[in-house]
């Protein structure tokens, strides 16, 4: 794609997002953000990006921002995305994630943006009855945040059927990492993400890391999840935006190596790169946690062309390292000896 009208990417300011950015900023693509800075920072969009504050269920300021910024194609990120949170509060969940993905799409049709990049889940399939997860497996959630983002998909796939909203749904794993070259992380205080959990923990920045249930039905008792690398993700949605730019039919795909890892395993691999033993204590299940997810990526391979450059544990975790030592001063010393 060659650059012409800008991209818009709601949530632009959050871990994911932020990752976009760059990714549609090597691309060479033009790109504006629209992030209510509730989670997002604003310091993580570049400074040569437009950042309009705001919210994605506020339909006359999307509107407008559509208009003014000359915007194309849209990336929608912004969504609550906290699993246990979304226990305690579906109706928030419901509302940031459905209401306000139907204020996107109406602006969108009113607009005459045709192409949009739905950030999905893989929260989507429940408890599956087979691993790998491929996209025809029916979708069970089992947790509001789950469901709202499978009635997303609908509402965003009813939209395409009547009005032309030409859509890529991205069915996320478990993402990780970090940009190798350090310009983007994860930000978000107190975030939930196990590695940058336990990442933390290793730089004695939080005292412990919580392993929620060594009782699954898994090899080790521990949860396992398909663990993606950021920067492989934010390569996926420029591909996403390329095939809707050529032409390329509405698809549903899995963002995922084929590979899982369990908890107890992603531990290991920190306390590897970090050098030191983790604190860990074990707790209960949460509710709303399935036991394994892997997905079966064969779809996005052959759809997009996408070919990950970073699926290695190790590697993940590493940069993981390296940005959380970034944010508290010791990049240098964490970078030594670690993988790009």
């Amino acid at each position: 794609m060659s650059a012409g009208p800008a991209i818009l990417v709601t949530g632009g300011a959050g871990y994911i997002g932020s990752h976009v950015v760059l990714a549609l900023l090597d691309a060479g693509l033009p790109v504006v953000v629209l992030d209510d800075l509730s989670t997002g920072r604003a310091e993580a969009v570049p400074p040569e990006v437009p950042l309009v504050r705001g919210s994605t269920g506020d339909g006359p300021l999307l509107r407008a921002t559509l208009r003014r910024h000359r915007v194309g194609a849209v990336v929608h990120l912004a969504a609550s995305l906290v699993v246990p949170e979304s226990v305690a509060r579906p109706l928030g969940y419901w509302r940031n994630n459905v209401a306000n993905t139907l204020a996107l799409a109406e602006a969108c049709v009113a607009e005459g943006v045709t192409r949009l990049v739905f950030s999905s889940t893989a929260a989507v399939y429940g408890i599956p009855d087979r691993l790998p997860v491929d996209e025809d497996t029916p979708c069970r959630p089992i947790n509001p945040y789950g469901a709202s983002k499978h009635a997303a998909e609908g509402l965003l796939r009813d939209a395409a059927a009547a009005h032309g909203l030409a859509v890529v749904a991205l069915r996320y794993f478990n993402v990780a990492g970090a940009d190798p070259a350090g310009r983007a992380g994860q930000r978000t205080a107190g975030a939930t993400h196990l590695i940058k959990v336990a990442c933390e923990a290793a730089l004695g920045l939080r005292p412990e890391v919580a392993v929620f249930g060594e009782d699954f039905d898994t090899p080790d008792g521990t949860g396992v999840r398909d663990y993606i690398h950021v920067t492989d993700l934010a390569a996926a949605h420029v591909q996403a935006l390329r095939h809707l730019a050529m032409g390329g039919d509405c698809a549903v795909l899995n963002c995922g190596y084929g590979r899982g890892h369990s908890v107890r395993e992603v531990l290991r691999a920190v306390e590897r790169a970090a050098g030191t033993r983790l604190p860990v204590r074990l707790a209960g299940r949460r509710a709303g946690d399935p036991p394994a997810l892997v997905a079966a990526n064969g779809r996005i391979r052959s759809t997009l062309g996408w070919r990950p450059g970073f699926d290695d544990l190790d590697r993940i975790v590493a940069h993981s390292l390296a940005w959380e030592g970034r944010l508290r001063g010791t990049g240098a010393q964490l970078r030594r000896g670690l993988p790009r």
